[in-house]
């Protein structure tokens, strides 16, 4: 596996997607990241219990992309391996009318997880940068002030104690286009296809200047980006795995002690 700091993006660096191939495969066959994802999965599953029993920091994983390029896989490969007692997932659409009359990160903060849980966002707050960029809504200062507005909101979370894990998911244009092709001849996928899904696939320049300026803007070294090359659906998910298992496992987290006197006690 190759080192995990070559997928992260370094903070105040001009940013280029080229940078990273999106069908990078690490060195590895498939048939080996399969083994190495099987075995990632069994330790996250007991390292979110400990996470969970100590309560001591939250975690919020962040899923970023372009259509297609494998959100919703993550989560279902990924995530199914952690005990639903202890995840949330959100996905933010267009804001409510309620939504609308508050500042921007006022839906996120309420939906942050709180310590022992471990909360996901499918599309997030950065929404609110990439679709007012590509769509015209916000000038380039606001788009400069909404990334250091969101570079503190972030800080603040992870003073607080939450662990702010982002990745962008990146694929080529020529698999985007196989994957929607795809949506469209199954019929268990078609539900998932969307006319605009057309539409914005040919702003697909302005999507990708857009990333390379959010992943520029907002990584950070307490909430850093990782590229994930996302081609390869086996690969995505192992990479995921791999910075998953390294944050579990920096915790060094131990089992909580018992209670005072419950070693004492007898079961009749």
């Amino acid at each position: 596996m190759p080192d995990l700091r070559d997928y992260r993006v370094k903070p105040g660096t001009k940013v280029s997607l080229a940078d990273w191939r999106t069908d990078d495969d690490g060195g590895l066959t498939k048939p080996q990241g399969e083994e190495r994802l099987a075995k990632n999965l069994a330790a996250i599953d007991e390292l979110q219990m400990k996470f969970w029993a100590n309560r001591s920091r939250a975690m919020l994983v962040v899923l970023q992309g372009i259509d297609t390029a494998g959100k919703d896989g993550v989560i279902r490969k990924v995530m199914t391996a952690l005990n639903p007692q202890g995840v949330t997932v959100h996905s933010f659409k267009k804001p409510t009318d309620a939504e609308a009359a508050h500042d921007y990160l006022w839906r996120v903060h309420s939906r942050c997880p709180g310590k022992g849980e471990i909360g996901v966002f499918n599309r997030s707050h950065y929404e609110d940068v990439i679709v007012g960029r590509v769509h015209g809504f916000l000038k380039p200062k606001e788009i400069e002030r909404r990334h250091r507005q969101i570079n503190d909101f972030e800080q603040m979370l992870t003073e607080q104690g939450t662990i702010v894990l982002k990745f962008f998911l990146s694929i080529s244009k020529e698999e985007q286009l196989a994957r929607l092709h795809a949506r469209l001849e199954d019929p268990s996928k078609q539900w998932k296809f969307s006319v605009n899904d057309v539409s914005e696939r040919a702003k697909w320049p302005a999507y990708i200047d857009t990333f390379e300026d959010m992943l520029a803007g907002t990584s950070t070294d307490h909430a850093p980006w990782h590229v994930v090359p996302s081609n390869r659906k086996w690969f995505r998910n192992l990479l995921v795995s791999e910075v998953l298992c390294d944050h579990l496992n920096g915790l060094r987290l131990e089992w909580p002690k018992p209670a005072d006197g419950l070693t004492s006690v007898m079961l009749q």
